[in-house]
């Protein structure tokens, strides 16, 4: 514990003092040019020896032959290379406590963003690892459970900065053994929830979008009869039919955890039958099964490259099933669903040059303009265009590569991880952590 608290004062101390380094321009709109780099683009390829200008929160240009505007602060970029902020389609980091919320089995009424902590370092690290941007999700103890919330790293910030205002509204559904409550386990003497099989768990989905159908069609009848001059009741408000007839106006899209191929199908029939919409399955470890029928259905998956047999659902498992997602027409992503992971996603993008044959450029995607996509964001982030935000990351070599280190991270124009600072933190933190010991020792011997 001691350990953490040190680390995250270490973190909140880099923000900080960057932070306030760039209020002191803020009179006058920043201006940041990176120079020299090898540019990674994502959509728009390779540019050596570019020029990268970030003007307040947006990318002002890009290109060979951008020329850096008077008075910006120029950083040489020479040797370097220049990567899209990396986005995590699926994170449970800077959540407070649990992020299940097992009492019911459908907690569509609950929000992850009134959760949200700025207490984990986690956030932090993943800044070191050029993580920026990730999909907060709710836990899959649920068959439906709560409302997801997307977030930028801004570690020093409030809060309520970090929540991207704009973000479409997500919600986590879940699907398997952790929803029929095979990993949560009651207490002796208390009696285990419904459902308890996978049966259970389609007719929870199937129920709930019964249910909202007859929600909204109380309020139509209303609205027709106060549109006649009748003087009618509304029905009563309620949070979780709100939540769901939103599902059905397409207002919340739909993450929905799944393993197994026979599940998903299910998923989609229910979806079909019901009216509503999934936009992703997350984790699909057996999506290569079904990518045919996600691809017709245009539903995307954000999976693990190697994660499998860690219980019985995952045995089916193999790290060639993200490149035959993307093979077949499926808008792909690596995500984490660990806070460690969350710092290597450039990693596990990378395998999928081994395993499956990707190209160079469709493992870039994997972890940058997919999940951008994913989440519907891609006209903000996700690739290094101008007018995008400035969500950037300078690496010493080639991202894809497990040599190459992070040294600056930025997130819309500002630095929210710099390695040099992060080591002379380091220094001055252990000086002061030192000066106190020694008199805390001097006090108990006086």
């Amino acid at each position: 514990m001691k350990n953490k608290n040190i680390l995250l004062r270490v973190a909140c101390a880099i923000a900080l003092a960057l932070a306030l380094a760039a209020n002191g321009v803020q009179a006058q709109e920043r201006v940041t040019a990176i120079t020299n780099a090898k540019v990674l683009t994502v959509t728009n390829g390779v540019i050596e020896r570019g020029t990268v200008v970030i003007r307040g929160s947006k990318i002002a240009a890009v290109g060979a032959d951008v020329a850096v505007p008077a008075g910006a602060n120029v950083i040489d970029g020479a040797g370097k290379f220049v990567f899209p902020g990396i986005i995590d389609s699926h994170s449970h980091s800077a959540i407070e406590g649990s992020v299940n919320e097992i009492s019911l089995p459908n907690t569509g009424m609950v929000r992850v963003a009134d959760a949200m902590t700025a207490d984990d370092i986690s956030p932090y690290r993943q800044l070191a690892g050029g993580t920026t941007t990730a999909l907060l999700l709710h836990g899959s103890a649920n068959a439906i459970g709560g409302q997801s919330q997307i977030a930028k790293w801004k570690v020093g910030r409030p809060i309520s900065e970090w929540i991207v205002a704009d973000a479409p509204r997500t919600i986590k559904f879940a699907l398997g053994e952790n929803p029929k409550s095979a990993n949560f386990r009651p207490p002796a003497g208390v009696e285990r929830q419904y459902p308890a099989t996978r049966m259970g768990v389609e007719e929870v989905i199937r129920k709930s979008f019964i249910d909202a159908h007859d929600y909204l069609a109380r309020w139509d009848e209303y609205e027709a009869r106060r549109k006649r001059g009748e003087q009618v009741i509304p029905p009563r408000r309620d949070l979780l039919m709100e939540t769901m007839a939103d599902i059905l106006r397409r207002r919340i899209d739909v993450h929905s955890h799944a393993y197994r191929a026979d599940e998903m199908l299910m998923l989609m029939d229910v979806a079909r039958e019901t009216g509503f919409k999934v936009t992703a399955f997350q984790h699909v470890l057996e999506g290569y099964k079904v990518a045919r029928e996600m691809a017709v259905e245009r539903i995307a998956g954000g999976t693990f490259i190697d994660w499998w047999g860690y219980k019985a659902e995952a045995y089916d498992a193999i790290p060639y099933n993200v490149a035959l997602m993307v093979r077949n027409g499926v808008l792909t992503s690596v995500n984490s669903d660990s806070d460690e992971l969350a710092r290597h996603l450039n990693h596990d993008a990378a395998k999928a040059m081994k395993y499956g044959g990707l190209t160079e450029e469709e493992a870039m995607r994997l972890c940058t303009i997919n999940p951008a996509k994913q989440l519907k964001l891609d006209h903000r982030i996700g690739s290094i265009e101008a007018g995008k935000d400035a969500d950037l990351v300078i690496w010493t070599g080639h991202p894809l590569s497990s040599y190459s280190r992070v040294e600056t991270t930025f997130i819309e124009g500002e630095i929210y991880f710099d390695r040099a600072r992060d080591l002379e933190m380091r220094k001055q933190l252990a000086k002061e952590k030192a000066e106190l010991l020694a008199k805390e020792q001097k006090r108990r011997t006086e």
